[in-house]
């Protein structure tokens, strides 16, 4: 037995790396979780090593905390923190059960043995209440006492689990029949070699799900467990249905909508083997499952994927990471997948809709002499429409209020950016840092009355629309009750669902004929090289939303910019068209998949402090870079808008040689980090900015 533990205390403080030497409790292993003597303070740990013996004097640790985390998820915390720039504390405590809640309990009475001596009198009701057993009791439990007072029942405490709403499982559909082209991709799948990863690239209305579906079940039928992620679980019911009714109880949920308690009843019967698979978005990818055979990303294409928490990592990564370890099968799957997969992954294609439809008729509606926010062919084909989708991917009434004496503009206190009208909750809000304050009634600057509202959001879309007398579902953040929201739609005889990004994502309406974006450009302003893919597949997933039924549909994208080269690729469904040219703008202006993008973010509350330690982290990396053989370009530092009344600044860096440039990065980073001038500013490294 190992006589001491190599211990990595859960602190949050970058500069201060284990692991730490501790004498071992009696049966510790890799996993094992304790609370140690750290400094002045007792701190939450696990044990990520054992030794026999230690170069320092050891102590005892002050308690064993159950349950063990399995070693492959110690293992996976350190790949974590060195792909992402973390620590291996920050890494694990992702790991971890969920807190907060205890398992719950209740009453359960069985018959002991005496019960069934002949001899022993009993009423009726007695009888009756015997033959009833096992059983948890309930409400009036007196009978069942004065019979625990003769021997016969003996009544204990027994866990009880703590069932999540989305894992009931309502009426069981027939199994449809495979397509040709989703039989294919299934027998592919399943005879993929352990490790081996592949693409699944499948228009929308394809079944994509199905082949998941069945590869999961022949996964499960071998003997191993299957991990499936989701983007937005509260906005994809539908795959976590499917799923719950084909497995039944062997599937769990994880995600953050869940109680306590469900959260933590879901992750122990994962932990214990009850459940082998496991279903949630992207912290899901953690799940304690042993055995893993099989691991799905749905809507890969999904920003949502990448965590915004230090360490920043990417789920998609982390699941072909845990794949890779596990010698599991990976999938990933969308109508629109990234560049980076196209380029890496084998696909597997689905070129059709498994009802025989076509895709529908995409129109581009130019909106450069258009006076409203919807051009009158877009308004007249939703009144005609007999369910409709409306993609704008902007929150709040108004884009920003100003003062037409002055120009005054109603700005953040915490934030360089203006703030957002909603109408109804009579605020402007910031959605940055959620400031809000009253409409207001008069400019602060020169008392002008004459204040106006610029732009469109859902909110007032919504309210638009509502006024011409067609049933409206709103479905933004500021609502919230996205799943109530698109069940509420799905019900409707006749609706028109307005909303931001979300309404794209994965809904299976069969009765929607039409499918409109306002804006649709908006997305092509932003400074990011990624700006044309996210244009391209936000039209594709709306569009793919619309002519799912018999009845066909439509769909219209009013754009400031008509001809842009994205919106042109997602009018024609033209997916692979659009992958080539922007593979060839990447490869020549070398960004990802050709580059590996690198951004360190400075922040402060002294004013300049942000700016001067991202100036030296940047003179640190041009320093260290010709020795790295990184193959870096240090773009920077520049400073970024104030957030939570934090000043900040950045830099990037762009690498040919992606392990290189990390460990340049961490080197310098953790280098600054530790150094007393810089004390103050937060420092956050993000390997694969989103």
């Amino acid at each position: 037995m190992s006589r001491v533990v190599k211990v990595e205390p859960l602190t949050t403080a970058r500069a201060l790396r284990g692991p730490f030497d501790y004498r071992a409790p009696e049966g510790a292993v890799v996993g094992t979780r304790l609370v140690v003597p750290f400094g002045h303070r007792d701190v939450p740990a696990v044990v990520t090593g054992l030794a026999d013996d230690s170069e320092h004097d050891v102590v005892d640790v002050r308690k064993v905390v159950e349950p063990a985390l399995p070693p492959e998820l110690v293992d996976l915390a350190f790949w974590i923190a060195d792909e992402y720039c973390s620590t291996p504390a920050r890494a694990l405590q992702l790991m971890l059960p969920p807190g907060g809640a205890r398992a719950k309990t209740a009453l359960y009475a069985e018959a002991t043995d005496a019960a069934r001596d002949p001899e022993v009198r009993l009423t009726g009701a007695q009888r009756a209440l015997l033959d009833s057993l096992p059983r948890f009791t309930g409400g009036d439990t007196a009978a069942l006492r004065r019979l625990e007072g003769r021997g016969l029942v003996a009544i204990v405490p027994r866990v009880v689990r703590r069932v999540p709403l989305q894992v009931s499982v309502g009426a069981v559909r027939e199994r449809p029949r495979p397509t040709v082209a989703q039989q294919a991709a299934i027998d592919r799948l399943t005879a993929a070699g352990p490790g081996e990863q592949l693409l699944l690239h499948g228009v929308t209305g394809s079944g994509k799900t199905e082949v998941y579906l069945q590869a999961a079940e022949r996964t499960l039928a071998a003997g191993r467990s299957v991990l499936v992620l989701v983007p937005e679980i509260g906005l994809t019911p539908q795959i976590v249905a499917r799923f719950a009714e084909r497995f039944g109880d062997t599937v769990a949920v994880l995600h953050s909508q869940l109680s306590a308690g469900e959260r933590l009843d879901e992750w122990m019967r994962l932990h214990r083997g009850e459940a082998r698979v496991c279903v949630g978005p992207r912290s899901a990818v953690f799940a304690p499952l042993r055995d893993l055979g099989l691991v799905i990303v749905d809507e890969e294409h999904d920003s949502s994927y990448k965590h915004e928490g230090d360490p920043r990592y990417d789920a998609r990564g982390v699941a072909a990471q845990r794949a890779a370890a596990a010698g599991a099968v990976l999938v990933v799957g969308s109508a629109t997948p990234r560049p980076e997969s196209i380029n890496a992954i084998p696909r597997l294609q689905l070129a059709e809709r498994v009802d025989g439809q076509g895709m529908p008729p995409v129109r581009i509606v130019d909106m450069r002499s258009a006076p409203n926010a919807l051009h009158p062919d877009t308004h007249a084909a939703l009144m005609g429409a007999r369910k409709a989708i409306v993609l704008l991917n902007r929150r709040g009434w108004s884009n920003f209020l100003n003062c037409q004496t002055c120009g005054h503009a109603w700005e953040c206190p915490q934030c360089d950016v203006t703030l957002v009208l909603h109408a109804a909750q009579r605020e402007m809000a910031c959605h940055h840092c959620g400031h809000r304050e009253p409409v207001p009634r008069r400019c602060p600057t020169c008392g002008g009355v004459s204040i106006a509202r610029h732009g469109t959001g859902t909110e007032r879309l919504a309210d638009d629309l509502a006024q011409a007398g067609v049933p409206v579902f709103r479905l933004d953040a500021d609502v919230g009750r996205g799943a109530q929201v698109l069940a509420a739609f799905g019900r409707a005889e006749r609706g028109i669902l307005v909303g931001t990004q979300m309404v794209a994502k994965g809904h299976d309406f069969p009765d929607v004929d039409l499918g409109v974006v306002v804006d649709a450009d908006s997305t092509l302003r932003f400074p990011d090289f990624r700006a044309e893919e996210r244009t391209f597949a936000l039209v594709t997933q709306l569009a793919g939303r619309a002519g799912r039924g018999h009845a066909g549909g439509r769909v219209l994208v009013q754009t400031l910019d008509p001809e842009a080269e994205s919106l042109r690729f997602a009018a024609q469904h033209d997916s692979d068209g659009f992958l080539r040219a922007e593979l060839g703008r990447r490869r020549a202006l070398r960004y990802p998949p050709f580059a590996t993008l690198i951004r360190v973010v400075c922040g402060a509350e002294a004013p300049g402090a942000a700016l001067r330690t991202a100036t030296t982290i940047a003179t640190g990396l041009r320093e260290g870079e010709p020795d790295s053989g990184a193959g870096a370009q240090i773009l920077g530092p520049a400073r970024l808008f104030r957030l939570r009344g934090r000043e900040r600044a950045q830099l990037v860096v762009k690498a040919s040689d992606r392990t290189a440039a990390i460990a340049l990065v961490r080197g310098v980073v953790d280098g600054v980090a530790g150094g007393r001038e810089h004390r103050g500013v937060a420092l956050s490294v993000d390997v694969d900015p989103q």
